[in-house]
């Protein structure tokens, strides 16, 4: 199954039918999922909806139980992850209302709870991220926007930050100097806990915003208006990708 995770101005999609919530309890409290069907040409298809933030955006960055959300998507059965972030831009070349296939992360969050493995019953692993972003799942989505006509920025890389604070100045500077495409404050530890229970997971990042410092000043609001002028563009390639999308 495939599952839908949105962020910021995202927290519906009109395509999804015979919506169904759920709450899904795990180990590590509760997940609230929407569970519907999308229908393509070949007939419908399944879809798991997770509003990262709630669909009143009533969960800041740093409190969303990244653990519990992925261990329910898990549970449901869903193989696949296409992640949706708003994101503020580092780069004078990627504009607000580009759109990013992100391709790795550089992580600056802390506090949060990074894995499902802390010793004892659970054990401990070490994950590789050599491809956290799946790249054969990073095919799909690309082939999926083009057939859409909708252009990606290839090889992005999103820095992770605390939130909910934006970032400082100075930190932009440096994260641009890192290497740095996009911040926003919720991928990781989103796609390492993917990573850990075997799930591809690829991020799609919507640039709302130039970053501080390359702009006078941002606003949550800014962001929310930009992200939702563009959900089109974003349904149409999501669409592409649940036509095309076959069960492993």
């Amino acid at each position: 199954m495939l599952a839908l995770i949105a962020g910021t101005g995202f927290y519906d999609w009109e395509a999804l039918q015979n919506q169904q919530e759920k709450h899904v309890q795990t180990p590590f409290g509760e997940a609230t999922l929407f569970v519907g069907e999308v229908a393509t040409p070949n007939g419908p298809k399944p879809l798991v909806f997770l509003p990262r933030h709630a669909r009143s955006h009533s969960i800041p960055p740093h409190l969303i139980n990244y653990r519990a959300n992925i261990w329910a998507l898990h549970s449901l059965g869903v193989q696949k992850i296409v992640a949706v972030n708003a994101v503020g831009s580092l780069l004078r070349e990627v504009p607000p209302g580009s759109i990013v296939l992100v391709d790795d992360f550089l992580d600056f969050t802390y506090g949060r709870e990074q894995t499902f493995f802390e010793g004892g019953e659970a054990g401990v692993r070490h994950t590789d991220m050599t491809d956290c972003y799946a790249k054969d799942w990073q095919r799909q989505i690309k082939a999926a926007a083009e057939r859409a006509g909708v252009p990606l920025v290839e090889d992005g890389v999103y820095v992770c930050v605390q939130g909910p604070r934006f970032e400082s100045r100075a930190e932009i500077r440096a994260f641009a100097r890192l290497g740095g495409t996009v911040s926003g404050m919720t991928g990781v530890p989103e796609v390492t806990l993917a990573n850990e229970l075997g799930l591809q997971y690829g991020s799609l990042a919507m640039v709302t915003n130039f970053a501080c410092g390359l702009a006078e000043k941002v606003t949550h609001e800014e962001v929310t208006e930009l992200m939702s002028a563009n959900a089109e563009r974003l349904a149409k390639i999501l669409l592409q990708l649940v036509y095309a999308y076959q069960e492993c």
